[in-house]
């Protein structure tokens, strides 16, 4: 079993619009996921430098970066990251420019875990709903490009649809998150933040971290789910939220 996470840090800046990275590692820690996708890890200015420590996350939650080789001071591409767990082995890294008005983009790894080889994308969708498509289309054509095999794909994806949109578009034919409200971390009431896995994974168990911590830490509240190869998890509910 490997638990994935998608999450929306909002730089680092919670509630309070005070920028606290700490608090961003707290949540991760609690969380304590195998792969986690980040979205708005970066300052949006400049030289794009990451909100959070890079140095300490490793030394306080555990995780390194998956290297894209975009901006040296960046955590991923354009805001968007993933982390992995020690022992996790990267095979390919790829970042991908998105269709916008405004710079937008998804970040693509292939990765071995725990016997599982997949593949994940990270994606921070636009706020209009004909990008938002345009984009979801650009990043299956990319994750499924050879063919479809493992694959999860998580983010933002700023639907507010349930089951439509980009939604609908990304999650056609394979296992989608309930629609479970992740945004605002003060009231959620948009299920903003979603996973979608290919039919080859089961997704056991999927739930919104709502912490005291979560909802201090950011205006989203982070999403987490356990997954499995179908095969090994026959019998077991294909999704649900976590008690």
């Amino acid at each position: 079993m490997l638990r994935i996470a998608s999450y929306n840090i909002c730089k680092s800046v919670g509630p309070d619009l005070r920028r606290r990275p700490e608090r961003i590692l707290a949540v991760l820690a609690e969380i304590a996921a195998d792969v986690v996708a980040l979205q708005e890890a970066d300052r949006r200015f400049g030289d794009r430098a990451s909100t959070l420590p890079i140095e300490a996350l490793e030394a306080e939650a555990g995780y390194r970066a998956v290297a894209f080789d975009r901006r040296p001071a960046s955590l991923g591409w354009r805001g968007n990251a993933l982390l992995v767990r020690p022992g996790i082995d990267v095979r390919a890294a790829r970042a991908l420019a998105l269709p916008s008005l405004e710079p937008r983009g998804a970040v693509i790894a292939d990765i071995s875990a725990q016997g599982l080889s997949l593949r994940v994308a990270c994606m921070h969708l636009g706020l209009t709903g004909a990008f938002r498509r345009r984009q979801a289309r650009a990043v299956l054509q990319a994750a499924t490009e050879g063919g479809e095999g493992p694959l999860v794909m998580m983010g933002d994806f700023n639907e507010w649809s349930a089951l439509g949109g980009a939604v609908a578009l990304l999650a056609h034919g394979r296992r989608v998150s309930p629609p479970m409200p992740s945004f605002h971390a003060a009231a959620p009431v948009a299920p903003l933040d979603r996973i979608v896995t290919s039919p080859d994974l089961a997704m056991l168990r999927f739930h919104v971290h709502a912490s005291p911590a979560a909802r201090r830490a950011s205006d989203h509240l982070p999403v987490w789910a356990d997954i499995a190869p179908a095969a090994v998890a026959a019998g077991a509910p294909s999704s649900g939220a976590a008690p």
